[in-house]
């Protein structure tokens, strides 16, 4: 029996088509959008898909954010700068002046009586000898001052009253990282601001990426980006004693996936995303791989946030669908902002595989002819 050349070739072909299927198919970094998609139509499916355009991102603009984080709720300035209180554990030190001969407190040419680092007690008072105990906690240095000339009228009538405050550790401020010189300030006499204390500390590390200024003050926790409190003046607040600064690198992150420029775990390196410019981040879209179609951002929810009266998302887990072949869609993607722990996913497109396809056919088609 005798094989013609024609019906050899095509054996041949079909014998060396898995090695073609090797040879020339493409890697594949993603999954293709209709894979990602595939059942999500089903109404008992797990995922909420969600088309981005202008007229949807007004409605999705209202949706709760997935992960909240402080970083935006600041104290305001309000009133002028105020005096220094004297708090419990600060020192006081008196000068008491008296010229007269027959003074209780001085004698001979020592005019005045000095008394040092007289502690303010947990209840906020200090001992004046032939006085007794009195309040000064809550009072300004120049308040409790003249209490004191007051109550010392009675032994001394022309006696003054010099009074010093040392500060203790309820009356400093705390500057503990993300500046040059981290330590304790001591509360000057008019209380600072806050800019005003970061330089005497250094200044902001310049090392750290896109740095939040926090602030903790009386069991309170404050936060502002950096670049926000410097851009606005009434941002620049008045200091109190006991408060604590801390300035912190912005660990918010994104991954990225499929068929971008990059993939991996991405930080926030300014205060607000949006999908392009994640995009642009990761080296933009591979041109022969990607999908503008099948651009998508995944995220996940919390119990708390779904929502069926369309104030929220429907399910726990959404993903955002983008159209990057038109304006719609592209406007639309540079207005929709990125949340931490998204993942945005640049699937692959179909025309490589399509392409794939019709040279095997074209090889076959020599082989058997």
């Amino acid at each position: 029996m005798t094989w013609n050349g024609g019906r050899l070739r095509l054996t041949l072909g079909v014998l060396l088509l898995p090695l073609l299927l090797g040879a020339c198919s493409m890697p594949r970094g993603a999954a293709l959008q209709s894979e990602v998609l595939r059942g999500t139509q089903d109404p008992d499916a797990e995922v909420q898909v969600v088309a981005i355009t202008r007229q949807s991102l007004a409605d999705i603009r209202d949706w709760p954010v997935a992960r909240p984080e402080l970083r935006h709720r600041w104290v305001t300035t309000g009133a002028a700068p105020s005096a220094r209180i004297i708090r419990a554990g600060d020192r006081v030190s008196l000068s008491i002046w008296d010229n007269q001969p027959d003074s209780l407190l001085t004698s001979g040419e020592n005019r005045n009586v000095e008394m040092q680092l007289i502690p303010v007690s947990a209840s906020g008072r200090i001992f004046v000898p032939y006085i007794g105990e009195l309040r000064i906690s809550g009072m300004s240095a120049e308040a409790a001052r003249r209490d004191i000339q007051r109550e010392i009228t009675a032994i001394v009538p022309d006696g003054q009253v010099q009074l010093t405050v040392t500060p203790g550790s309820r009356n400093t401020i705390d500057v503990v990282t993300g500046v040059a010189s981290p330590g304790r300030i001591d509360l000057p006499e008019i209380s600072p601001t806050i800019l005003s204390v970061l330089a005497e500390a250094g200044g902001i590390d310049t090392e750290l990426r896109n740095p939040v200024v926090r602030l903790n003050r009386a069991g309170q926790a404050y936060a502002i980006p950096a670049r926000t409190l410097f851009a606005d003046p009434a941002n620049d607040i008045q200091l109190r004693g006991g408060d604590r600064i801390l300035v912190e690198e912005d660990q918010r992150t994104y991954i990225a996936l499929g068929a971008a420029g990059r993939e991996q775990v991405v930080y926030f390196e300014r205060e607000e995303i949006t999908a392009l410019d994640a995009l642009s981040t990761i080296g933009g879209l591979s041109d022969t791989r990607a999908d503008l179609l099948g651009v998508m951002v995944l995220r996940d929810y919390p119990e708390s946030a779904v929502s069926l009266t369309g104030s929220g998302p429907q399910k726990t887990q959404v993903v955002f669908t983008f159209d990057l072949t038109s304006a719609d869609g592209l406007f639309a993607a540079r207005r929709f902002e990125i949340q931490p722990g998204d993942v945005v996913l640049a699937t692959e497109s179909p025309v490589p595989v399509i392409a794939q396809t019709l040279t095997m056919l074209r090889v076959l088609r020599n082989i058997a002819n």
